[in-house]
């Protein structure tokens, strides 16, 4: 199955989009968010969270590379530990958790890895537009 779309948002049409895309990828799944520094990947999550009613404050999870939120979200950010970092974690085996699994900076070699193991994912590419951002959503998964 392959569903791919563009949407530009502010940040009050970004929970429309967000409810969209859990309506697409269904009661759980990977979503790898793509991005330059300050595009919105974690203001996505933000929005994400809030569709789930999660109460928490979200925040990266830069440093700490996964930031759980009452078990049913889970929010990674690679950037600093890249994609041999997350396998010296053991994190590969927490994608098995059911609920939805946010990672930002999923480049292309972190697809690799997912489709070594088999993992079913869809991605989303945030680009800058002056005050708005277009997102581009990719809902696929492999065999």
């Amino acid at each position: 199955m392959s569903k791919i779309y563009e949407k530009v948002c502010d940040l009050a049409q970004l929970e429309s989009l967000v409810k969209e895309i859990i309506d697409d990828v269904g009661d759980e799944g990977i979503i790898l968010l793509r991005g330059n520094l300050a595009s919105g990947k974690t203001a996505f999550v933000k929005a994400f969270a809030k569709a789930l009613d999660i109460k928490e404050d979200i925040s990266s999870p830069t440093f700490s590379i996964l930031h759980e939120y009452e078990e049913k979200l889970f929010h990674y950010d690679i950037y600093q530990c890249g994609v041999e970092g997350f396998l010296k974690s053991g994190l590969v085996e927490k994608l098995e958790c059911e609920g939805y699994h946010l990672i930002e900076w999923g480049e292309s070699t972190f697809e690799t890895l997912l489709r070594h193991f088999g993992i079913v994912y869809s991605t989303i590419d945030i680009t800058t537009e002056s005050s708005k951002r277009r997102y581009k959503v990719n809902i696929h998964a492999y065999t």
